[in-house]
């Protein structure tokens, strides 16, 4: 029969009261005191700046190439493989070999390959080569080894903008994979967009190398931060991988604004060892190719802490220091596509996405009403409650909502109503087939709960699609889609349930379905 346990109804009021009362925190102008939860807004609604960047991964497949040359080498020598003019043409490697099937088997040999490892998720090598005029060889990546190479590049790539955007203290930006080379950067209520555009522009690779005009390893001609050309050794003594952090200062002596870091124990290691040995010598700290400083090493630093100083504004050595504590990335980021929405726009947005689920919120009421009377009251206030329960569930998630999520809310209001139908629908035939009214009504919703499972289900179904494969707005739209479908079942099969049950209790509601 109709009839809830008093512990089904004291959960009832839990749920509904607990999930709700987050919606209210949206309401507050201020800080909120207790709780800081709010439902964040997207770039179309609260304006902000939107990025397409695209890796350029032509450098590192260079790099990556002559990364292959001395083992190579090693392989050629270790089984007296005789080679000649070897050298390195932009991607590629070219040399001349006269036993060139040895070579072969050697080159694609699956047993401790350290020249041309074996890709198993591609069942394919990683280099491949073929032959030039005379005995002439080019070696060369694979069509999978570069799709490896820039795989690799990508997912560390968005990694570290993922990293570097946090610092900034950027909220809920939208950061996704683009094709094979370009990652997506959505950043909602962003006011400085060009600070951002040369953070994400800096590849951030730092080194530390002796200055020094006669090197074995060969010497690269550099300008300092004063506009002094100096020759440094290519010999890297430390790079930024032995960073565990960094952070601005004050430099108590000249009030000059500095970047404190500290370095990991094998970093330690080799920077006491390379400032013990080079005492009286300059180390130049050079950062994507430019010389920041050139400090005398005055004494061995062994205690694994450093610090950088140059001439930087206070906001220059924050931004550098963020990029040292985010890392390095593989290969240059370049814009490709940039907007800005503005915040009058975004208010515009939220305006016009308020007014459409107003009017189609006091539309689906009177409708309710007029076609169903008491019973349409009924289901009006299980409405209130989804709307109530779906942004506090939204709240609590501190999701993002944007215009496809309020076209989300507005498809919710249609679903909850069309529940709601069902139940009333059934009840009424139920009635109309001779049973009492309370019978009538346990029967109804009984017959509408695997309807309405049914039909929600299908529609979830499609909502996860929706969240696994769109993006953004898409995704947006799906989360309060199914959120939506999760509230509005709980408001039609437990709330309105549950406000019939109390009605009955002290009225006679015969007369409600005397009428068709």
């Amino acid at each position: 029969m109709l009839n809830f346990s008093k512990i089904n109804i004291f959960f009832i009021y839990l749920i509904f009261f607990l999930i709700s009362i987050f919606s209210i925190l949206n309401l507050q102008f201020h800080d909120n005191k207790i709780l800081d939860k709010k439902v964040n807004l997207g770039l179309d609604l609260q304006g902000g700046s939107y990025l397409l960047l695209e890796i350029n991964s032509d450098s590192l497949v260079e790099e990556k190439i002559q990364s292959k040359v001395i083992p190579l080498k090693k392989l050629l020598k270790d089984n007296n493989l005789e080679y000649r003019n070897f050298k390195i043409n932009n991607n590629s490697l070219v040399f001349s070999l006269k036993d060139l099937d040895k070579f072969e088997l050697l080159f694609y040999s699956k047993k401790e390959n350290l020249v041309n490892p074996y890709i198993d998720n591609y069942r394919s090598f990683e280099l491949d080569y073929k032959k030039l005029d005379e005995n002439y060889i080019e070696v060369m990546f694979s069509k999978f080894g570069l799709l490896t190479i820039n795989n690799s590049a990508l997912r560390q790539s968005i990694e570290i903008v993922r990293r570097r955007i946090d610092d900034v203290g950027t909220k809920e930006p939208t950061i996704l994979q683009r094709g094979e080379k370009r990652i997506l950067v959505e950043l909602p209520g962003l006011k400085d967009p060009e600070r951002i555009k040369k953070l994400l522009g800096k590849t951030a690779q730092l080194n530390f190398r002796l200055v020094s005009d006669n090197s074995e390893f060969g010497v690269d001609k550099l300008i300092s931060e004063n506009g002094e050309t100096l020759e440094i050794s290519k010999r890297i003594v430390m790079s930024g991988e032995n960073l565990i952090d960094a952070q601005p200062s004050i430099q108590n002596q000249k009030n000059e604004p500095t970047v404190s870091f500290t370095l990991d124990r094998l970093g330690a290691q080799k920077f006491g060892r390379a400032t013990s040995d080079n005492v009286g010598k300059r180390l130049a700290i050079v950062l994507d190719g430019k010389i920041i400083s050139a400090p005398n090493i005055n004494e061995p630093i062994t205690s694994g802490k450093g610090m950088i100083s140059g001439n930087f504004t206070f906001q220059e050595a924050t931004d550098l220091a963020l990029l040292l504590r985010s890392g390095a990335l593989p290969t240059p980021l370049e814009v490709v596509e940039e907007r800005t929405v503005g915040p009058d726009l975004g208010e515009d947005s939220i305006k016009s996405g308020i007014t459409s689920l107003a009017v189609g919120f006091v539309l689906v009421i009177l409708f309710m009403f007029y076609k169903y009377k008491l019973f349409g009251l009924v289901a009006n206030i299980a409405l209130i409650a989804n709307l109530l329960m779906l942004v506090g569930i939204l709240t609590i998630l501190e999701a993002t909502l944007t215009l496809p999520g309020i076209a989300g809310i507005i498809l919710t209001v249609g679903m909850a109503v069309d529940a709601n139908v069902l139940i009333f629908e059934r009840i009424k035939e139920e009635f109309n087939s001779g049973r009492n009214i309370l019978d009538a009504i346990e029967a109804g919703f009984q017959r509408a709960i695997s309807t309405i499972i049914d039909a929600n289900l299908t529609t979830l179904f499609a909502a996860l699609a929706l969240f696994s494969f769109g993006s953004g707005p898409i995704k947006g739209f799906s989360v309060t889609l199914m959120i939506g479908i999760a509230t509005s079942m709980f408001t039609a099969i437990v709330i309105t349930k549950y406000i019939v049950f109390l009605y009955s209790k002290k009225k006679n509601i015969n007369s409600v379905f005397l009428q068709d």
